[in-house]
């Protein structure tokens, strides 16, 4: 039986993550850190509202015996200034998988990257250089303790009101996005299911492109 933690179940990702946890009988408990609170109910969900996402102090004792993390905070390119995208996409996630790691050294911390995520940091693109760094970070951190994953364009399943005319065009062109093979494209509940099993499985292999998470899916 494990315990995880998700960062940004509000989200499209992580609402999933969070739906399968739940109904994972090999899951006893399921920590949910948010921004404001949600509706949501259940014996197994312990929702804490965070009000600093570099500050954890006060919530060190439920970072104990944590098996797995998901971090799926995110904010869309072009939506918010440069530094407050630095800080979402790497000094949010750095700072939960320290504070963590100080109360469960052996978890495992899945993230939420992207395609193109640049490890060489030298990307002139904001969300490809981030990305890369944080990568970095959190690989020089926690070894083979951290996984990446990095989907292309993701469908939502669930329909919602898209962040910009790109999401709303991508969003039509997705029958033809889906004929360019696996490394394009996936589904909002086919990622967040392949990063579930991700964590919980805990494979050999620790960075996952877009084709790697939907052939995990074929898996048996």
């Amino acid at each position: 039986m494990k315990k995880i933690l998700i960062a940004g179940s509000s989200g499209m990702i992580g609402r999933l993550i969070l739906q399968n946890a739940l109904e994972a009988q090999n899951i006893k408990e399921v920590v949910s850190l948010v921004r404001t609170a949600s509706s949501v109910q259940h014996p197994k969900l312990k929702e804490i509202v965070v009000d600093d996402f570099l500050d954890y102090h006060s919530q060190q004792t439920l970072f104990d015996q944590v098996d797995v993390v998901y971090y799926c905070v995110g904010v869309y390119t072009g939506t918010v200034n440069r530094d407050l995208f630095r800080r979402v996409t790497v000094d949010y996630p750095y700072a939960l998988a320290v504070a963590v790691q100080q109360k469960s050294p052996q978890s495992r911390f899945v993230l939420l990257s992207g395609q193109g995520a640049d490890r060489s940091e030298k990307s002139r693109m904001m969300f490809a250089r981030d990305k890369g760094i944080i990568e970095n970070k959190l690989a020089a951190l926690l070894g083979a303790c951290f996984y990446s994953c990095r989907p292309g364009y993701i469908y939502p399943v669930t329909p919602r009101k898209e962040p910009s005319y790109t999401y709303v065009l991508s969003r039509k062109l997705y029958p033809l996005l889906k004929l360019l093979g696996k490394k394009v494209s996936i589904t909002s509940e086919e990622l967040a299911l392949a990063m579930f099993r991700i964590g919980i499985e805990q494979p050999e292999q620790l960075f996952f492109e877009n084709d790697h998470l939907r052939d995990y899916l074929e898996v048996v």
